[in-house]
């Protein structure tokens, strides 16, 4: 009896943890890209001025992002927790494949752009700045963040949204929106200086629907299901 017990109550605590961390993880790395974009320059062929004058600035970021990725690997956790054995094989292996991807080119990109700071920011002159290694640097973590990290967030969104749809984890409006951010994420990307926000926005809209299910009914066992 008290192990029945046990089990339910950690069941009926597993949405409300995946909620927590979503919102967590949408705004540190909302933060994190905000000081980014305030800081550095979209151009990736760009001199480094940065640099010399925002540095701390980066720094703070690149720091956030490790604290943003944990939240996310807890809210996956949950997420795939919740879901049990409902969930389709096929789809539940990309999901987790593509989140674990995002992260992996997400904290990848975080690393390039610590190593600038620590390789260039305490140098005075501009030469070492306008180096070739420094250039490959920067276009590698644009190019990890912005084409390969954002793509992986628009298969993470699809995939979820599926999930959604077949196990009325989260209402069908949210799913139809995860499918239209997720299509402008894969081939808007380019052409959009901000799309990487629409990911961790997105998962703050679906965190906070979650935490208000359960405050809503907390005594549920089908924890955040939904109606279509």
């Amino acid at each position: 009896m008290t192990e029945q017990r046990t089990l339910t109550r950690a069941n009926l605590k597993t949405p409300k943890a995946a909620a927590i961390a979503g919102i967590l993880f949408s705004i540190l790395l909302i933060l994190a890209f905000w000081l980014l974009r305030i800081s550095v320059p979209d151009d990736p062929q760009e001199s480094g001025a940065w640099l010399k004058t925002e540095p701390r600035r980066v720094a703070l970021a690149v720091n956030l992002i490790p604290f943003a990725g944990i939240a996310f690997v807890w809210f996956i956790g949950a997420l795939r927790d919740h879901l049990g054995g409902r969930d389709d094989k096929f789809f539940a292996t990309v999901f987790f494949g593509s989140g674990l991807l995002f992260l992996a080119m997400l904290f990848a990109a975080a690393a390039v752009a610590g190593a600038l700071i620590i390789s260039f920011g305490g140098h005075s002159g501009m030469t070492e700045i306008n180096s070739a290694t420094f250039h490959f640097a920067r276009a590698a973590a644009y190019n990890m963040m912005n084409v390969y990290a954002v793509k992986m967030a628009g298969v993470f969104m699809i995939t979820t949204s599926t999930l959604a749809i077949y196990t009325r984890v989260a209402p069908r409006w949210l799913a139809i929106l995860g499918y239209t951010l997720a299509s402008l994420l894969l081939f808007g990307s380019y052409y959009l200086s901000w799309s990487f926000v629409v990911f961790p926005l997105w998962v703050l809209v679906m965190s906070i629907h979650i935490l208000m299910i359960q405050v809503r009914s907390p005594r549920s066992e089908s924890g955040f299901n939904a109606t279509r």
